[in-house]
């Protein structure tokens, strides 16, 4: 394979933690395999005459505590086009800014290798894509209408409310069936967001896990089951979630398979789908994460997957 010149769009390369970043671990795959890889962040992009650029650097990476784990060269305002391979990997809120991205982001295709694909993740965001799934999903609304919330929870007792576009559990509530707390609540997200609020029925075999389940150009390769702490409905590790190793049900890989054809059409190359007890609840093609902690525990180094599924649409 001929070398690559790939640029990483990511969040502040000196906040992230390398032992657990998996653009981190995506930016270590590409040098150990002989690409030159530079970094900038997706505050520096910009476009004038049709050209989109950004303020690249030069990045040496390496697998060493953070502060120690990366150098940068001198940044130049760089036509992006230069490039044969853009990784797409800042971190959501997916709001106006991230889309803004994806559409300059667009402009560098085809000649260009955007991943994952920037006009699909602007229309797929996680909690919209998986509702083309509605038999794999547990009972859901979409709404801020409060009537239409109150009957729901009529029917189903107890519910999850979260934020139609938030991302790492922030803003995830749980309320049991008899809980008082539900129009405080709207009113707080009627404050806080524009957007529909996305309700579920609540799985209680969320005690058991929210498995994160990595999928590489449409082929699942590996799950990390994610164990609330007590007295926590949210299993995000940042928020206290136990890691474990998990091998796939038959029911996951069910889920897989049905979803697979509709990733593999937008080319989408990095997923991760998230899996409460035999239902799928959200698919992530922003800024997927977990790979680096499924090699910690044992499984199979996905990031080389990753790159293999990227070469081969270079060839």
């Amino acid at each position: 394979m001929n070398k690559l010149r790939v640029a990483v769009q990511m969040d502040p390369i000196e906040s992230i933690s390398p032992a657990g970043d998996s653009s981190f671990a995506m930016m270590l795959e590409a040098q150990l395999r002989g690409h030159e890889v530079f970094y900038y962040t997706p505050a520096t992009l910009g476009m004038e005459g049709g050209v989109v650029r950004a303020a690249v650097a030069p990045v040496q990476v390496f697998d060493k505590p953070k502060g120690e784990h990366f150098t940068l060269g001198e940044t130049r305002l760089t036509d992006l086009s230069a490039f044969d391979v853009v990784l797409l990997r800042q971190d959501p809120p997916f709001d106006m800014h991230y889309i803004t991205t994806t559409h300059l982001l667009e402009r560098l295709q085809p000649g260009t290798l955007v991943v994952n694909d920037p006009a699909h993740v602007r229309n797929a965001p996680e909690k919209i894509l998986v509702t083309e799934f509605p038999d794999l999903m547990p009972p859901t609304l979409v709404t801020r209408d409060r009537a239409q919330i109150r009957a729901f929870r009529e029917e189903h007792g107890d519910i999850i409310i979260k934020p139609l576009f938030g991302n790492g559990g922030a803003g995830v509530f749980f309320l049991r069936e008899g809980d008082q707390n539900l129009v405080s609540l709207i009113e707080l997200f009627e404050q806080s967001f524009r957007e529909p609020f996305m309700i579920q029925k609540y799985l209680p075999d969320v005690r058991k896990g929210d498995k994160r389940i990595i999928i590489i150009d449409g082929e699942a390769v590996a799950g990390l089951n994610r164990v609330p702490s007590e007295g926590e409905a949210r299993s995000n590790m940042h928020v206290g979630g136990r890691p474990e190793l998990s091998d796939l049900t038959a029911r996951e890989k069910e889920i897989c398979a049905a979803i697979a054809p509709a990733l593999k059409a937008r080319n989408f190359i990095f997923v991760g789908i998230d899996v409460i007890g035999d239902y799928i609840t959200e698919i992530n093609v922003t800024s997927p994460t977990g790979i680096r902690e499924i090699k910690r525990f044992g499984g199979p180094d996905i990031a080389p997957m990753i790159w293999d599924a990227i070469e081969k649409r270079r060839t």
